[in-house]
């Protein structure tokens, strides 16, 4: 590997570094605005500059001249590069001085200000008075959507966020007119950008021109109180950081994780925070003469007790929702089996994922960021721009590397990258197993083909079938082997794979889901935070929550819980992956976290469960089941591959189709949400324009 020395210290370092690379490697601080580990090398605002001894007679810019193209001193010596010269100094103050000259001195009221890349260089290179007294610039702010605020005297031109939607995000949104001066960055047309991850522009701008509108004057970042927790607006489970004041979710922000989500977050999982606030659930609530009343705790828990007591253990069931922690459906479980209930479920959406199949039966198993090893992807009933846009930004990532053949099988789609239609339905999955499509032979000459089965494709009647088939497709080309499993699973439900780890479906001839919700099936239903499914009218409907959505709307005695950001919990990502988030607010009202209410509540049926904390609850689930205590890592999940090739069967004629219909208003903090129903509308109208 090349060898130089910078600021005389001798490093080492790979021959594609950049010398900004090899700088920070060194251990060298460099400014730069333009320049992204994640984006292309644009060489835009020459912040970067650094002096090569024996090189040009000018500063260089670290960020675009390769280590390789440095040439070695008379004797062979390592190339010289120095960070803190004098010529260094005075360019980038002088490129700083520059930048300056038009931007407009607005701090106090930027809502970048405490947080921006050009404020804080400013403050190293910045002078005290300025040599240029013409009027500055003025550009009009443009109109990009409902998410980004745009305050364009402060643009910079480092075109981040160009590179950002053309190479992430994989959409033409934005572009630059006009040079020099006249340079302006835009949509053109002046319409919103289209992108499920168009957020992410908004951490990447160095200054100012592109902020948060929906955040827009609400609060400084230094009077903000930092909690990292897991997004559960999909089952990705990115790493984010909640900000909150007092008891105010005020923001959503990522964190870098290389093996989720990278620093990307959806739309969805960033704006989501004023659903929050609104249709909350702060006090029980009983149904009498057909309308919900307030009531105390107490009273909620006695006509509970008084129905649950009355009722046949074989009448009474419990559904888990797909925004829940693992501690709270644990808890559910144990009280459901302490009364007697084999009626439980967590798949509500009817798919037909069996732990009897094998945890890896119901796991992503080439893990997110092994998407970045594959050579050749089928996707089977799956969208994954829909369903999880970071893990699609990823697969882009990997298609724009090279050699990477996308085909799918499902509903024709966009999916930023180019992928070929195989056919729609059921008929096209039977003949890849069987070895009669083209692409098979795609899949067999790949060394990590990957097979990704969406939701859309396992929550049919047929299910299991379809599974069944992806799998002996998946064995017949190599996919499932000792270094390399490409048979995975894409959940659209947060809750899921903890849930089916935890036991939470049905046993020994219980009813599943679909079976409970059916007229004259059970007595009494207790959804947990269940919304997307409803129960016919007849039976007592328990329902705990944090909205008032469907599930409170047919529900007989509410149950105030708690919101993601308002509890401690675990969740496992669609790959398996243990992940914990901590409390960031408190729940509202008399509302309670989730595991609480239901301990209480066991109290009162005359089961109590045994635990009064939130430790004690963690160490009766790790007992149980073990890989729970392993945060950040992925248990290994076995394919019981007799067991899935006996549900081989006939499939249906139906087309594919993905389960997300609208991406914005998937769960009731999102429908609760008015810029995500800001973003529902636009994106209805799009594809209304589209159609014409």
């Amino acid at each position: 590997m090349p060898k130089l020395i910078v600021d005389g210290k001798e490093i080492e370092v790979p021959p594609e570094y950049t010398i900004l690379q090899a700088c920070e490697a060194a251990g060298a601080e460099i400014p730069r605005f333009c320049y992204h580990e994640r984006l292309s090398i644009a060489g835009n605002c020459r912040m970067c500059l650094v002096e090569v001894q024996g090189g040009p007679p000018k500063p260089v810019a670290s960020c675009a001249m390769g280590v390789r193209d440095l040439r070695p001193g008379p004797n062979g010596e390592p190339p010289v590069v120095f960070t803190k010269s004098p010529m260094v100094k005075k360019a980038r103050e002088g490129v700083m001085e520059f930048l300056l000259v038009n931007h407009p001195l607005d701090c106090p009221i930027c809502d970048q200000g405490g947080e921006c890349d050009l404020q804080d260089q400013a403050m190293a290179y910045g002078v005290d008075s300025s040599r240029f007294h013409e009027n500055k610039r003025a550009v009009e702010d443009k109109y990009i959507g409902p998410l980004v605020r745009t305050s364009m005297n402060r643009c910079i031109h480092c075109t981040r966020c160009v590179r950002f939607t053309n190479e992430v995000a994989g959409v033409g949104d934005l572009g630059a007119i006009g040079r020099g001066e006249d340079m302006e960055i835009t949509t053109y047309l002046e319409h919103a950008m289209g992108s499920e991850l168009q957020g992410n522009v908004i951490d990447l701008c160095p200054v100012g021109a592109l902020t948060s509108k929906p955040y827009a004057f609400k609060a400084r970042p230094w009077e903000l109180i930092k909690t990292e927790s897991v997004d559960v607006m999909d089952a990705a489970g990115s790493a984010i950081r909640i900000d909150t004041r007092g008891r105010e979710v005020m923001r959503i922000l990522p964190v870098v994780n290389e093996d989720v989500n990278e620093e990307w977050i959806s739309d969805k999982t960033r704006f989501i925070w004023d659903g929050l606030k609104t249709q909350r659930l702060d006090r029980p609530y009983v149904r009498e003469d057909g309308r919900l009343r307030p009531a105390s705790w107490s009273e909620a828990f006695a006509l509970i007790a008084e129905k649950v007591k009355a009722t046949q253990p074989s009448r009474i069931g419990a559904i888990a929702g797909d925004l829940n922690a693992v501690e709270e459906i644990f808890a559910l479980r144990q009280l459901m089996q302490a009364l007697g209930s084999p009626n439980l479920d967590c798949r509500q959406d009817g798919t037909q994922l069996n732990p009897a199949f094998g945890r890896g039966s119901y796991l992503f198993n080439a893990t997110i960021a092994g998407v970045e090893d594959a050579d050749a992807v089928l996707l089977i009933g799956s969208n994954p721009r829909r369903e999880a846009p970071v893990l699609n930004a990823r697969i882009r990532k990997r298609w724009l590397a090279g050699n990477l053949p996308v085909a799918y099988v499902g509903e024709a789609m966009d999916l930023t990258y180019r992928a070929e239609q195989l056919g729609a339905g059921a008929q096209t999955l039977v003949d890849l197993a069987n070895g009669a499509h083209g692409f098979v032979e795609v899949l067999r000459q790949a060394q990590r083909p990957l097979i990704i089965i969406g939701q859309g494709a396992l929550a049919r009647a047929d299910g299991a079938a379809v599974l069944a088939a992806a799998t002996r497709l998946a064995v017949d080309v190599g996919a499932v082997g000792d270094d390399w499993n490409g048979l995975s699973i894409l959940h659209t439900a947060a809750a899921r794979v903890g849930a089916l780890d935890v036991g939470f479906f049905p046993a020994g001839g219980g009813l599943t889901a679909q079976q409970m919700a059916a007229a004259g099936a059970l007595d009494v239903v207790y959804l947990l935070g269940a919304d997307e499914i409803e129960i016919a009218p007849g039976a007592f409907v328990i329902y705990q929550g944090s909205h008032g959505d469907s599930g409170a709307h047919r529900a007989d005695v509410i149950l105030p819980g708690a919101a993601y950001p308002e509890k401690s919990g675990t969740y496992l990502n669609t790959e398996g992956r243990v992940q914990v988030a901590d409390r960031a607010s408190f729940p509202p009202g008399d509302a309670r976290e989730d595991w609480a209410i239901i301990r209480a509540l066991s109290d009162v049926l005359g089961h109590r469960l045994g635990y009064d904390n939130l430790g004690a609850l963690r160490e009766a689930l790790v007992t149980e089941v073990p890989h729970m205590a392993d945060r950040n890592q992925i248990a290994a999940g076995a394919l019981e591959l007799p067991a899935i090739a006996a549900a081989i069967a006939q499939m249906g004629p139906a087309p594919f189709a993905s389960p997300i219909v609208d991406f914005y208003l998937t769960n009731p903090i999102a429908r609760a949400s008015a810029v995500m129903a800001e973003c529902s509308a636009l994106a209805r109208g799009a594809v209304a324009q589209a159609a014409e």
